[in-house]
Formats: structure tokens, C-alpha cells, sequence
């Protein structure tokens, strides 16, 4: 099967992680002072990323060294028909409502659920309602 699992971000809290809405701000000096050996790190809102619109959906785009992470507003009404990625993929949605269909079935997707995609997973979705998603993109292992 390829649908793992669909979790609320209260689950992921417990396990750990940090719950809530994604927003970051700008720091310059996230980025100074960084010498030799020093990890890097760098911090952008959303708006600072180049926007990519189609007339349905709006995203912008966050690329890392091993990852993506992509903010996505998409207009109530649109759809995106079956399809897979080769890559593993985490959808978050932080508004709206969207009615997915993956192998394992029908998925109603809400604001604080979060499912996740194994690699060539297909999936298709109906946006109910304007929707807000965050999506984490890794490439295929190597």
C-alpha cells in the first residue's frame, strides 16, 4: 500500500515535532557571520520567494540541499488529476479543504492534517474550498 498514513498536527506535536501555521520572518543575521565549518542557515517569508501562477494556483518555492518545501494557494473548484512523483512527498494543509483519492482511497483532507507519499504513489484531488497547502518534496535516494 502505499498510503502510509494521514496525521493531525497534534499527532506530529506529540511525536516531537513543532505544530502550527508556517511563517517565518526575514533575520540578516541568520545568514552573517558564517566562516569555515559554520552550518549554514537561511530564513525567507514566503513572500520573498518568486511566485508561479497559472490561474489556479499560486506556489513558491523553498530549495534546500536534499528537500523543497512548496507554499501552494489553489482557487476552490480546481483539480488535479491522477498523477505521481518520483520523489516521497509530505502535504500539509494549513486552510481550506481538499477531497483526495489515492490507492487506499478517498482522503478528506482538512486544515492540521498532514498525509504523506512513498515515491511513484499516485494520487488525484478536488479542492473543495480556496486551500492553502505546504508541501515537502525529497528527491529519490540515490
Amino acid at each position: 500500500m502505499f498510503l502510509r498514513s494521514v496525521m493531525t498536527l497534534s499527532e506530529i506535536s506529540r511525536l516531537g515535532w513543532r505544530s502550527g501555521r508556517c511563517r517565518c520572518t526575514y533575520h540578516p543575521v541568520a545568514t552573517a557571520g558564517r566562516g569555515p565549518g559554520m552550518p549554514k542557515a537561511d530564513v525567507v517569508t514566503w513572500s520573498d520567494l518568486p511566485a508561479q501562477t497559472d490561474g489556479e494556483a499560486e506556489r513558491r518555492e523553498f530549495l534546500g540541499a536534499g528537500a523543497s518545501l512548496k507554499h501552494v494557494v489553489i482557487k476552490a473548484g480546481t483539480s488535479a488529476p491522477r498523477h505521481s512523483h518520483a520523489h516521497e512527498q509530505f502535504v500539509m494543509v494549513v486552510e481550506g479543504r481538499v477531497l483526495l483519492t489515492c490507492e487506499a482511497g478517498p482522503v478528506d483532507l482538512r486544515p492540521g492534517m498532514v498525509i504523506r507519499f512513498d515515491p511513484d504513489a499516485w494520487h488525484s484531488a478536488d479542492f473543495v474550498e480556496d486551500t492553502v497547502l505546504v508541501e515537502v518534496n525529497l528527491p529519490p535516494a540515490s
